[in-house]
């Protein structure tokens, strides 16, 4: 599976307070559809298919919320095509698709998220590494 393409399609922060009380921050990815693209452009024997997504970022108890939707372009090896396009009739994917999607999901949409709620002063959904003061283990 190869990413063809990305973009946002909505971008959406609010923040409501400024007190961070009980907080508790919880994100989610919804797929709301997954299409196959008819293309001769790319000389190629994989399919592709277009994938639309949602992702949240809700700051709890009604503290601040971060929404970005979005479109995907994937080339898909045709059996993993027919396999994806059949489960989501009923709105499933399989999980050897869904881990690699949700994985490029998080990382677009995880990254601008991060943006978004620095920009607005917004504890960040992810822990950032932070560098510490080592200390001598062999004082003297």
């Amino acid at each position: 599976m190869k990413l063809l393409g990305f973009n946002f399609t909505k971008i959406n922060v609010e923040k409501e307070k400024d007190s961070f009380t009980d907080l508790k921050i919880s994100n989610s990815i919804d797929v709301s559809s997954i299409e196959e693209v008819k293309q001769e452009i790319l000389k190629s024997k994989e399919d592709v298919l277009a994938i639309k997504f949602k992702y949240s970022v809700l700051y709890n108890p009604k503290i601040a919320k971060v929404e970005l939707e979005g479109n995907i372009l994937l080339s898909v090896e045709p059996s993993m095509t027919k396999e994806v396009l059949k489960k989501w009739k009923d709105k499933e994917t399989p999980e050897e698709f869904r881990m690699p999607l949700f994985n490029i999901i998080l990382r677009k949409a995880g990254v601008k998220a991060l943006e978004l709620e620095d920009g607005m002063n917004l504890p960040l959904h992810m822990q950032m590494p932070l560098l510490r003061k080592q200390e001598n283990s062999d004082k003297k």
